[in-house]
């Protein structure tokens, strides 16, 4: 996202959640303070990230956050887990038709990783908004129809996992990519569609995530484990799935990758 703003692309992130049920994985913010105001403390740290990456804009759509599943939060009527899909997918389509975006990008269907019910959700509308957006006899009051071309869904690669785990071997260091961890995550390599290239700002990437200061605890080998150096060179991409392209482009050829998200968006 900060490589398209920084080419003069206007991105916007939609929030479903304020983040109140979320764990404080930092030791530092754990405070009766902070946890007395999780819902402001989130949203600011949001504002500072979207701050950091360069969004033009930020919309909330105001649910609760749904925790995880088997939770009291996860059986509140006003989590975005328990809300109304039409509901929901109306909110989500105004706002792709206020902004017209030609791009869209979610989260992805395989959440065996970490199986947030925010997350699934959040899939299940984006999915469901993608196609409504377009389509004029679908949420009339929501604004004239708008069609985004593309879809992606966010992911974490196999060879992005794996080259990491390697690189804290090499440099003598214990790896947080255990076995299990690597036997469950990452999106097999031939799932990959797109992998853009982000070099010069994988910098902006880890200070966006330090700017979630209650959410990431700054001593996490998994995130910060590498020095900054090393980090930026291992995987020096963002990777995605292409799961909706209406642009009449063509596919990719066998064993091919897009390296841009906007491939035949006209």
């Amino acid at each position: 996202m900060a490589r398209y703003h920084s080419a003069g692309v206007r991105t916007v992130l939609v929030c479903a959640t304020g983040g109140e049920e979320g764990d404080i994985l930092n030791p530092a913010m754990d405070t009766p303070e902070v946890r007395a105001e999780l819902a402001a403390v989130r949203r600011s740290e949001l504002e500072r990230a979207a701050g950091v990456i360069g969004y033009d804009e930020v919309v909330m759509l105001g649910y609760r956050d749904s925790g995880m599943a088997g939770t009291p939060a996860n059986e509140n009527p006003a989590c975005f887990a328990r809300s109304r899909l039409d509901e929901a997918v109306g909110a989500l389509v105004a706002v792709i038709r206020r902004v017209r975006p030609q791009v869209m990008v979610t989260y992805g269907e395989d959440h065996s990783g970490y199986p947030h019910p925010d997350h699934i959700r959040t899939h299940e509308v984006g999915l469901a908004a993608f196609s409504a957006a377009g389509d004029g006899a679908a949420y009339p009051r929501a604004g004239v129809a708008w069609q985004p071309q593309k879809l992606y869904y966010i992911t974490w690669s196999r060879t992005r996992m794996l080259a990491t785990h390697a690189k804290f071997l090499e440099l003598g260091m214990e790896s947080p990519f255990t076995e299990e961890r690597l036997a469950r995550m990452g999106q097999a390599d031939q799932e990959i569609t797109t992998r853009v290239e982000i070099s010069s700002w994988a910098d902006v990437r880890t200070a966006a995530l330090r700017a979630h200061a209650t959410q990431v605890d700054p001593t996490s080998s998994w995130w910060f484990g590498l020095p900054p150096e090393v980090e930026r060179t291992v995987h020096p991409f963002e990777d995605y799935v292409l799961a909706r392209d209406l642009t009449g482009a063509g596919g990719i050829e066998a064993g091919g990758l897009e390296d841009d998200l906007f491939r035949g968006v006209v």
